[in-house]
């Protein structure tokens, strides 16, 4: 005669919203109890373990889960079927579309070849963790067949691997995308947590750059001298306009009378409309400036002979009514825009540099100038001043260690005098100005 299934233990009375716990048939131990699911509303779960104390110890966990008002994940599907809605239903319409653009590149190229198979509500940070340390030792021509669908390998096909590897800031910005996606399904309720904000990348280390100096700015300030974009090049310079903003300006967003400049668009191609103008980076890249005289001047001169090359150009003359254009009319392509940059770069005999380079050329010249931070952060368009902090520290170093010498060289040759006190209990002297 077999021995009963049913333990003293497993008749124990158990209290309300415990849950049950029994015996299947197939000697498993199954735990079923009643916790909160999205909605605000109550759902009744089935836990499994090969013991009771197993069965009863993950349903308790769930309980005490919902208790604290953790929805239970209703995500049934894999990572990749998620990340698909995200970007067809949820991103496209809160993103600009350069910024989706990239998202998907990465949804397609990282996260769903290396997370996709995985069910979304068993995701741990564990899983994300290992995922990244894969995109951080392997080359990428071998992840993802580049070599092999070349007509010649070079690289893993040909046994001799370039060891292409993510770098920390692509990498960082590849688990950026992850936890966005994620932060909407904890929003849309189908995962308890964001499991991708519990594992550290590492702050990457900020591109260096190196602006130009006053002299080399100077330099090629000289060798614009005659071009037609003469005036876009010197607004860049003495403002550090974006190169999207410089191409998006109308003359109705300029004020020549009173000097100042409303930036409201930038120019930049996308995949759907071409080359179209779109609203400013963040809500604070849309300000007004104040234009430098020897911009005015030029700008005056580039408004006259526009008009010319609208005589001249007749008919075929394309009013697109911003300030910068081709000699017919048509906005420029940032990509144009580069090529006479670097050419005028050649001709003042400068180091190769990125057009954004002017921008900051620009802050680090105002900066060793003395001008307040939060003034370069308010000409600039930064959302916060803590964004110019750290993109200029090297700056700000700088100018300290030159404080600091100028304050040691005082102190070394006795431009700092102390008068002897005759009582000890009197205050410190006072010391004279250091200039």
């Amino acid at each position: 005669m077999s021995a009963p299934r049913d333990t003293l233990a497993s008749r124990r009375v158990r209290a309300n919203g415990d849950g049950t716990v029994y015996q299947r048939k197939d000697s498993r131990w199954e735990a079923a109890g009643y916790v909160l699911a999205p909605g605000n509303t109550r759902k009744r779960i089935r836990v499994y373990g090969t013991t009771r104390k197993e069965a009863l110890a993950k349903l308790t966990e769930k309980i005490a889960a919902s208790n604290r008002g953790l929805p239970i994940p209703s995500a049934q599907g894999s990572v990749a079927a998620y990340l698909t809605y995200w970007l067809e239903n949820v991103a496209v319409h809160q993103l600009r579309e350069n910024t989706y653009t990239r998202y998907t590149a990465v949804a397609r190229l990282y996260l769903i070849p290396g997370l996709g198979r995985k069910k979304l509500a068993r995701l741990t940070a564990k899983d994300v963790r290992t995922w990244l340390n894969q995109l951080r030792t392997t080359c990428q021509c071998c992840t993802r067949g580049l070599d092999t669908a070349r007509d010649q390998p070079i690289c893993c096909a040909a046994g001799n691997c370039c060891s292409k590897r993510l770098s920390p800031l692509p990498l960082a910005y590849v688990h950026s995308v992850l936890k966005s996606a994620l932060e909407h399904a904890v929003r849309e309720e189908e995962i308890p947590r964001n499991v991708a904000r519990n594992v550290r990348t590492g702050t990457p280390r900020p591109r260096r750059f190196e602006p130009l100096t006053a002299d080399e700015a100077r330099n090629f300030l000289a060798a614009t001298s005659g071009h037609r974009l003469q005036p876009l090049f010197e607004l860049a310079l003495h403002t550090g306009l974006r190169k999207g903003e410089l191409l998006g300006l109308r003359w109705e967003d300029l004020d020549l009378a009173d000097g100042t400049a409303s930036i409201r668009r930038t120019l930049q191609r996308t995949n759907s409309s071409g080359l179209t103008a779109l609203p400013t980076k963040t809500k604070s890249s849309e300000r007004r400036i104040a234009l430098p005289t020897p911009c005015l001047h030029s700008l005056t001169q580039h408004r006259d002979r526009q008009r010319k090359e609208r005589e001249t150009a007749g008919t075929e003359w394309k009013d697109s009514g911003y300030v910068f254009t081709s000699p017919d009319g048509a906005p420029i392509e940032g990509s144009t825009l580069t090529r006479h940059f670097n050419t005028l770069l050649r001709r003042a005999v400068l180091r190769r540099i990125r057009f954004h380079d002017l921008r900051h050329s620009a802050a680090t010249l105002l900066l060793e100038q003395g001008v307040e931070l939060v003034v370069i952060k308010e000409l600039l368009g930064h959302a916060h001043i803590g964004v110019t902090a750290t993109v200029y520290a090297h700056v700000r170093l700088r100018l300290q260690r030159d404080a600091i010498d100028t304050l040691s060289t005082a102190l070394s040759s006795g431009g700092i005098t102390v008068t002897a006190s005759s009582n000890g209990d009197e205050p410190p002297p006072c010391a004279s100005v250091v200039r």
